[in-house]
């Protein structure tokens, strides 16, 4: 039984299935990019730990590289603005570019991020979301070619998903309980 931390509701995704969705994800992205070396971007901080699984499943010669941006500050919701903190050392013309995405919710950020890279001249650009959050109504600007699971539309923590820079470490993804956020 997985010890959940006092602040989850409860475990969204487990260990296990955290695994099989990498390992799921990895083969596709294998045999889609087979002799195109594509670079894997992480979106820092959220992607990293969901990042460090999938290049391990990806069988196929690749390389990484690391974008931070900002959108939320301390908050719960995208600001809409975005900040480029860290950007990429290489360069990405005619590069086969995957984004490696913890979670697309309202998806302003990674539409901005998609724009700016597109303007490098890659050969491609995907998305790969480990969650896409399913929001009632709403369509987000983006369409992940790699979808790891759908999550209610709940506040998620866990598996590089933060709040507040905190429960990134969890090796589950759960909902936070409201009472901590409110």
């Amino acid at each position: 039984m997985q010890t959940i931390h006092p602040d989850v509701e409860r475990i969204l995704i487990g260990e296990d299935e955290i695994r099989e969705i990498c390992a799921r994800l990895g083969k596709e992205i294998s045999a889609d990019y087979a002799g195109k070396n594509p670079l894997l971007v992480a979106v820092l901080r959220g992607a990293v730990v969901f990042t460090a699984d999938l290049m391990r499943s990806i069988s196929c010669p690749m390389s990484i590289d690391f974008m931070a941006t900002s959108s939320y500050g301390s908050g719960t919701t995208s600001s809409g603005t975005v900040r480029i903190l860290k950007d990429l050392e290489t360069n990405i013309r005619d590069r086969h570019v995957i984004i490696a995405e913890d979670i697309l919710d309202s998806g302003l950020t990674l539409s901005n991020l998609i724009e700016m890279l597109g303007s490098r001249g890659p050969a491609s650009i995907e998305v790969c979301a480990f969650a896409v959050k399913d929001i009632a109504g709403y369509t987000p600007p983006v369409t992940p070619k790699y979808v790891g699971c759908h999550v209610p539309n709940e506040f998620v923590v866990g598996y590089g998903l933060d709040y507040a820079e905190r429960y990134r470490n969890l090796p589950y993804v759960g909902v936070l309980k409201p009472e901590i956020y409110s």
